[in-house]
């Protein structure tokens, strides 16, 4: 999947006849824009989030941040009270922690109760017609409690019903990509009760993209 990436990058930067491929950012971003939809990511959602805003084409440092520091703080004022933790990545983007209440145990149908919170996740990313602007990673994980046959596939469901239920609020399904990671990525000490329930999330990150 990593050498795909690269060699896509590549070629696409080789044609833009791109004479700086470190600095120029809008090349770049051309030449990734092409991949969003795709379904690219990179095996480990928590360990390379540079990889995989490379892969749907985002626009890291340089011209973006404004776009993404108004729907930060939108997003905090919105999700005020619902368990969904609003934070920054390193690389400017935008992290939204959804709680393990989100769903049911075992379940990848979205607990109504939960359904407005995403709701306000969908209009605010929508706000001043931007949604064309910003490009979506929705990680699924789960603990370790079971197997990796029961686990890969729950977290990749659970993840593909909030890409459904974003869609269905208007976000273009083009514009996101739903991957599961079973319990490759943890957070937190899978061997507490309390370590479990935070590995038990579904993840959405924000980009902005050309």
């Amino acid at each position: 999947m990593r050498v795909l990436v690269i060699s896509t990058v590549i070629g696409a930067l080789a044609l833009s006849g791109c004479q700086n491929m470190e600095y120029d950012k809008a090349a770049i971003g051309t030449g990734l824009g092409a991949l969003i939809g795709a379904g690219i990511a990179y095996s480990n959602a928590d360990k390379d989030k540079m990889g995989q805003a490379a892969a749907i084409g985002a626009v890291v440092g340089g011209g973006a941040g404004l776009l993404l520091d108004r729907k930060e703080k939108r997003l905090r004022q919105e999700l005020a009270g619902t368990g969904v933790d609003v934070s920054r990545n390193p690389d400017g983007s935008i992290n939204m922690v959804m709680p393990s209440v989100t769903f049911a145990s075992s379940s990848a149908t979205i607990q109504p109760k939960f359904q407005a919170a995403l709701n306000d996740v969908a209009r605010v990313l929508a706000e001043g017609g931007t949604a064309s602007k910003l490009a979506l990673v929705i990680h699924g994980h789960t603990d370790n409690t079971g197997s990796a046959a029961i686990n890969n596939p729950l977290s990749q469901n659970r993840a593909q019903s909030v890409l459904n239920y974003l869609s269905s609020q208007g976000i273009s399904a083009q514009r996101m990509t739903a991957r599961g990671y079973g319990a490759s990525s943890p957070i937190a000490d899978n061997s507490t009760a309390a370590g479990r329930e935070q590995n038990r999330r579904v993840e959405i990150t924000v980009y902005e993209t050309k």
